[in-house]
């Protein structure tokens, strides 16, 4: 049976290469819909023009202006909102690979529309996580993209919820694993973005080099699947072939293991609960091979250990640890924050932090917009 897809992100990592399993089992799935932010209209025009959906959505204005010229026939339509509607169209699935908490409300959009929900914006979950569980209509709604979460769902098909001792999500180390904090003091963005395994946009790896990426990502496993924070361990292998482990109350642990290529989770976010054949290469078990895990270094990089804090705090305390994160990765970015920086700040910024009681979609707001404006200004102080 085929299935429609809305794709929001497109024209990333996550779109592209979701775009390439669509085409090679283009007999399973219609994409009916579109949206990416407008940042190389040319490349939206092409994929529209392969996949033909009826609608398209840019998030620039004037991005959306030449798409829309160049693609008769095909309604285009600019703006935040339009992203929205993409999400809210009611095509079977959503996959929702933006980056950031701007997918936040094409999350809620998606989910109040009855869609399954293939998620890789793992920034949803951190800044509107209450938000997006009471969005739900049914349980089984929001299907994991991010290759850990992915590798968790899988495992835990091997027991009950109640057999479940703890979670264990693995981390590559990113770019900077083994290094001292004190080494940390002179790396580059080119440094950072020089990621051994893995092939992501440049903020992700960034967040992978400083562990955020991994913090973000505990708090998505805790949302997804209804885990005590306390209840899940990070641990550091830099083969990235073993995703992400459950292990079970009689002691026995489930991994799941494959080359480092996100073509398989994502083929499964769509096709989810079923498999897709021939999607990534398979494991060589011919070659003599070796992998390693290691314990994580908390004093060179305490972006988990601050995440943990931030979730205890309050609901809304995590959005804040996100928001200001944007803003440090834009300023190491350019050259505004040393890399020990970004954490250093996102501490300080989610300390001062004061919750209201309800979480809302305009508290939300309201805490991401305080995050932003109480970064910069101590990105300003720690330069003077």
């Amino acid at each position: 049976m085929t299935r429609t897809v809305s794709l929001l992100g497109s024209t990333g990592s996550i779109g592209t290469q979701a775009l390439d399993v669509i085409e090679r089992h283009a007999d399973r799935f219609d994409v009916v819909a579109l949206a990416a932010g407008g940042s190389d209209p040319a490349a939206i025009v092409a994929q529209a023009r392969a996949h033909r959906p009826r609608y398209v959505a840019v998030a620039r204005d004037d991005a959306a202006a030449e798409v829309a010229a160049a693609l008769p026939g095909v309604e285009v339509r600019g703006g935040a909102d339009a992203v929205v509607e993409a999400a809210a169209i009611g095509a079977d699935v959503v996959l929702n690979g933006m980056t950031g908490s701007v997918g936040l409300r094409p999350t809620l959009a998606a989910l109040g529309a009855g869609s399954t929900l293939a998620l890789a914006n793992k920034e949803s979950l951190v800044a509107g996580g209450a938000l997006v569980r009471e969005a739900m209509v049914r349980p089984d709604q929001i299907v994991p993209v991010d290759s850990e979460h992915s590798a968790l769902a899988q495992s835990l098909r091997s027991g009950t919820r109640g057999e479940v001792r703890r979670l264990v999500v693995t981390a590559s180390g990113g770019a900077f694993r083994g290094r001292s904090r004190a080494s940390l003091e002179r790396v580059t963005p080119a440094d950072a973005l020089a990621h051994p395994n893995w092939d992501m946009g440049p903020v992700v790896t960034i967040n992978s080099a400083s562990m955020v990426n991994k913090a973000l990502e505990v708090v998505e496993a805790h949302l997804l699947f209804d885990i005590p924070m306390d209840r899940i361990d990070v641990v550091v292998h830099p083969q990235s072939i073993v995703h992400s482990m459950v292990e079970f109350v009689d002691g026995a642990t489930i991994a799941q293991a494959s080359p480092p290529d996100m073509r398989l989770p994502i083929a499964l976010g769509l096709s989810w609960p079923e498999r897709l054949p021939d999607v990534a290469p398979r494991l060589d078990w011919t070659h003599a091979q070796a992998w390693t895990f290691e314990p994580l270094d908390e004093d060179a990089f305490p972006a988990i250990r601050l995440m943990r804090d931030a979730v205890a705090a309050s609901a809304l305390h995590p959005a804040v640890f996100n928001a200001a994160n944007e803003e440090c990765v834009q300023a190491f970015v350019d050259g505004a924050l040393p890399f020990p920086g970004i954490v250093d700040t996102v501490r300080d910024v989610v300390e001062e932090y004061d919750a209201p009681d309800r979480v809302t979609l305009d508290a939300v707001d309201a805490a991401e917009t305080w995050a932003r404006e109480r970064a910069r200004s101590a990105i300003v102080a720690r330069r003077g």
